[in-house]
């Protein structure tokens, strides 16, 4: 009895938390200080929906994260942040955030790529698709086709003396 007692708290709990792990938390604030450091942006925006894939392979962890935002009645500069109400008829901008991490203790960026816009930007499709390939770019950083690669590891070849 206590065993499905205990999976609904963990259940729960995920839930409160967004059910995201510590690098989509990372990636996810990292947006949105990129996000809020643009000129054009004047109020605060918070994120409606967050949806993340997260994949390891040999040479780290791919993060990918699509994130719908809505502004928000404060400044983006203003001191008390938690009592911003949301403003339905404003901008809702998505974004979509690819991170690819090493596998030490404290995960380095290997490569990343996001972009922001309009949810309804008329060259969407477009757009999709360079997001694509940018994404699958990221997710092959830290790759080399023969073995492992680390950023700022050059290959050098020299000849062999006569």
């Amino acid at each position: 009895m206590r065993l499905p007692v205990l999976l609904c708290l963990a259940a729960l709990a995920a839930l409160a938390s967004g059910g995201q792990s510590p690098l989509q938390r990372r990636v996810l604030r990292e947006l949105l200080e990129q996000f809020h450091g643009r000129s054009n942006v004047q109020f605060l925006f918070k994120e409606q929906a967050v949806e993340g894939v997260e994949r390891e392979d040999s040479s780290g962890t791919f993060v990918q994260l699509r994130v719908s935002l809505v502004q928000t009645s404060c400044s983006k500069r203003a001191q008390r942040r938690h009592n911003c109400r949301l403003v339905e008829s404003r901008r809702k901008p998505v974004c979509l955030a690819c991170y690819k991490f090493d596998r030490s203790d404290v995960s380095k960026v290997l490569d990343k790529y996001y972009n922001c816009g309009p949810s309804h930007h008329l060259a969407a499709k477009e757009i999709k698709h360079r997001d694509e390939a940018e994404c699958r770019a990221v997710e092959e950083a830290g790759r080399d086709g023969d073995g492992f690669y680390l950023p700022g590891m050059f290959a050098f070849s020299k000849g062999l003396p006569p």
